[in-house]
């Protein structure tokens, strides 16, 4: 850096969206109600989304999204690394992907997140999100 950030500017670091739809989760009952609802593997990662209620004090034109690794994925250094992916590869898909008033919560996969190309990390969201949103085949009774 030079040295000539002028006060009140963000971080780089800070997440950022043009169209403020985005918004992160930060509560521990948001991952809890995601990990209770709908779940999708891929090779990197795996997607849990959930369809807030209406009587949910969240903006239903919003967007939420949350990022986890276990202790498995490697070390703080390693499961980071794995979360800034994950972060850059939501801001791209999630805004024409995702839907509003969906949370999604993706979880970082041991040796996979960190080492798989970018575009395949892209694909692999996008392909479980069109599994996600697919609407549900009829139960049969048994």
């Amino acid at each position: 850096m030079d040295g000539t950030a002028t006060p009140g500017t963000a971080s780089p670091a800070v997440f950022l969206c043009a169209d403020d739809t985005l918004h992160v989760l930060k509560k521990r009952s948001a991952f809890l109600a995601a990990a209770r609802a709908r779940k999708q593997g891929t090779k990197a990662m795996m997607i849990q989304a959930r369809k807030r209620r209406d009587d949910e004090d969240v903006d239903p034109s919003v967007i939420r999204m949350g990022f986890t690794c276990s202790k498995k994925v490697g070390n703080a250094v390693a499961r980071n690394r794995a979360k800034r992916r994950m972060r850059e590869v939501a801001r791209a898909v999630l805004p024409s992907c995702g839907k509003p008033g969906w949370d999604y919560v993706l979880i970082g996969r041991k040796d996979e997140t960190a080492a798989r190309d970018l575009l395949a990390l892209q694909s692999d969201l996008k392909w479980a999100l069109r599994k996600l949103h697919a609407p549900k085949p009829p139960r049969t009774p048994r």
